[in-house]
C-alpha cells in the first residue's frame, strides 16, 4: 500500500506538470509584436491620441472663426410691428384748421376731433410697420480684434503640443506596460524552471525514500515544495495575461485580441548604457510641458496687449439697405414699400470705464507673473527628475552586473547541492536553500533590466525628443 501510494503521488506530481508546463495565453494564431509595432499601433488607435487630434481640429476651426471677424458681418432682417398707441407730436400752434374733418364726419389726422383727443396734438404713424433689408458691417481699426486673431493661433500651437504630449505619455506608457510583460515572462520562466527542478527533486527522493535512502521527513518535504512551487507558476501566469490586458489597453485594441510579445529583457541588456554628466547637458528645449507653459506665456503676454488696446480706438464701417411700408390695414397688394439705404464709417474712443481697463491689464500682469513661477519651479523639477533616471539606470545597470554574477554562482552552488543530494551527502533543506537563492539571483535579472528600460523611457519622456523635425518643429506623424 505505502508503494502505491508512493507512485500515485508521482502521478499527481507529472499530472500537474503537464498543467502548468506551458502559459495559457498561448495559442497557435498569436501574433507576437515587437515594440516599435506595438508603438505604431498605439500611435493609430490609443484613444487620448485620437482626442488630441480632436482637439487640434477644434482649435483650428476656432482660429477661422476669428480670422472671420475681419471680413464683412451681412445680415439679414425683417420686422413686423403693430402700434398699439400711436405717438402723438404737439406744435406751437393750432393745427386743427390745417385738417379738417372730411364730409362723413370722420376725423383726419390732426383734425378737430383728433386735436380733442390728444390735446391739442397730432398722432402719427400708422397701424402696421413693415420692413425688410441687408445690413453689413465691418470694422477697419480694431486692435483688440488684430491681437485676438494672434491668441486665436497661439491657441492652435497650444492644442498642437498638448497633442505631442499626448503622443509622448502613449509612448512610455506602451514602453512600461511592453517591458511588463516581458518581466513578467522571465518570472513564469524562472518559476517553471523552479517547478520543474522540485518535481525531479521529487522523484529523486521518492526513489531514495523507496529504497529507505531518505528519511520520511526529506520525502514530506520534497512533496512540499512540489506543492509550494505550483502557485508561483499560477501566479506567474496570471501576471502574463494581466500585463497583455495592460498592454491591449495602452496600444488601444480589443482585449480579447491574440497578440504576444516577440523578445525577452535580456535582449534590452546590450544597450544599458548611462552618463551622469549628462544630467547637466541634457536639454529642456523639447520637453513638452516647458513648451506648453513657454506658449502659454505667449498667450498671456497677448493678453497683456489685447487689455491695453482697450484703450484705444476702433473705427468700422456700416451699411444698410432697407425697404419700409406703413399702412393701416393688411392689404398686401396696395402697401407701397419705400427704400432706405445708408453707408457710414463709426468712431468708438474710449473715455472712462472707472478703470475697469485698467484692472485688467494689472490682472493679466499677475497672471504672467505666475505663469513665470510655475515655470522656473517646473524647469527645477524636471532637471531634478532627469538626475533620478539616471541614478536609477546607473543603480540597476551595476545590479544587473552583480546579479549575473550572482546567478552564476548559486547555479553552481545549486548543481554541486543537486548532485550531493542525489549521493546522499546533503539534506533536501539544503537543496531548497540553494533552489531559493538561484530563484532570486535570476528575478534580480530580469528586475534590474526591467527597472533600467523602465527609468530609461521616463527620461526619454523628460527629455522629449520624439515627434520633433530636424528643424525643432512639431511632427506628429514621425518619431
Amino acid at each position: 500500500m505505502i508503494v502505491a501510494g508512493m507512485a500515485m503521488a508521482s502521478i499527481v506530481a507529472s499530472a500537474q506538470y503537464k498543467d502548468v508546463a506551458e502559459p495559457a495565453h498561448a495559442s497557435s494564431d498569436t501574433t507576437f509584436l515587437t515594440l516599435d509595432q506595438a508603438l505604431e499601433i498605439a500611435l493609430s488607435e490609443n484613444v487620448s491620441v485620437k482626442v488630441a487630434d480632436k482637439d487640434i481640429e477644434k482649435a483650428g476651426y476656432a482660429k477661422k472663426g476669428t480670422y472671420a471677424s475681419l471680413f464683412p458681418q451681412v445680415d439679414a432682417s425683417g420686422n413686423f410691428q403693430r402700434t398699439i398707441k400711436k405717438q402723438v407730436m404737439y406744435m406751437d400752434f393750432d393745427m386743427s384748421s390745417m385738417f379738417p374733418g372730411d364730409s362723413t364726419g370722420t376725423s383726419l389726422p390732426g383734425g378737430s376731433d383728433s386735436g380733442k383727443s390728444s390735446g391739442g396734438g397730432i398722432e402719427v404713424g400708422r397701424w402696421n410697420t413693415w420692413s425688410a433689408g441687408i445690413n453689413a458691417m465691418m470694422p477697419i481699426v480694431n486692435v483688440q480684434l488684430w491681437e485676438s486673431i494672434k491668441l486665436s493661433g497661439q491657441d492652435v500651437e497650444l492644442a498642437v503640443e498638448k497633442a505631442r504630449s499626448s503622443r509622448l505619455d502613449m509612448v512610455t506608457q506602451v514602453k512600461q506596460a511592453f517591458y511588463s510583460v516581458l518581466l513578467a515572462k522571465e518570472a513564469f520562466n524562472v518559476y517553471k524552471s523552479v517547478y520543474e527542478n522540485a518535481v525531479d527533486n521529487f522523484k529523486q527522493t521518492e526513489m531514495r525514500y523507496n529504497a529507505q535512502k531518505a528519511s520520511e521527513l526529506e520525502y514530506t518535504r520534497a512533496k512540499a515544495t512540489v506543492a509550494n512551487a505550483i502557485p508561483n507558476v499560477y501566479n506567474a501566469e496570471s501576471s502574463i495575461i494581466l500585463a497583455l490586458w495592460q498592454l491591449k489597453a495602452v496600444m488601444g485594441v480589443d482585449l480579447d485580441e491574440a497578440i504576444d510579445v516577440a523578445g525577452s529583457l535580456e535582449d534590452y541588456s546590450d544597450n544599458m548604457t548611462y552618463d551622469m554628466s549628462l544630467s547637466d547637458s541634457l536639454s529642456l528645449d523639447y520637453n513638452t510641458t516647458m513648451r506648453q507653459l513657454a506658449i502659454q506665456a505667449e498667450e498671456l503676454a497677448t493678453n497683456i496687449r489685447i487689455q491695453k488696446a482697450a484703450y484705444l480706438p476702433t473705427l468700422s464701417v456700416a451699411y444698410a439697405y432697407q425697404y419700409y411700408a406703413m399702412e393701416n390695414s393688411f392689404k398686401f397688394s396696395q402697401y407701397h414699400w419705400t427704400p432706405y439705404s445708408y453707408v457710414g464709417i463709426s468712431l468708438n474712443i474710449p473715455i472712462f470705464s472707472g478703470g475697469k481697463r485698467q484692472n485688467q491689464v494689472r490682472q493679466a500682469k499677475v497672471q504672467a507673473a505666475q505663469l513665470d513661477l510655475q515655470m522656473r519651479e517646473t524647469e527645477r523639477q524636471l532637471k531634478i527628475g532627469i538626475r533620478q533616471y539616471l541614478t536609477t539606470m546607473q543603480t540597476n545597470l551595476k545590479s544587473y552586473v552583480a546579479a549575473q554574477d550572482a546567478v552564476q554562482t548559486a547555479q553552481k552552488a545549486y548543481d554541486i547541492s543537486a548532485e550531493s543530494y542525489k549521493v546522499g551527502r546533503s539534506t533536501i533543506t539544503d537543496l531548497n536553500d540553494a533552489q531559493l537563492a538561484l530563484t532570486q539571483s535570476r528575478l534580480a535579472v530580469s528586475q534590474a533590466v526591467y527597472n533600467f528600460e523602465v527609468a530609461k523611457a521616463q527620461l526619454e519622456q523628460v527629455i522629449g525628443y520624439d515627434f520633433i523635425d530636424e528643424e525643432g518643429n512639431v511632427d506628429l506623424e514621425n518619431r
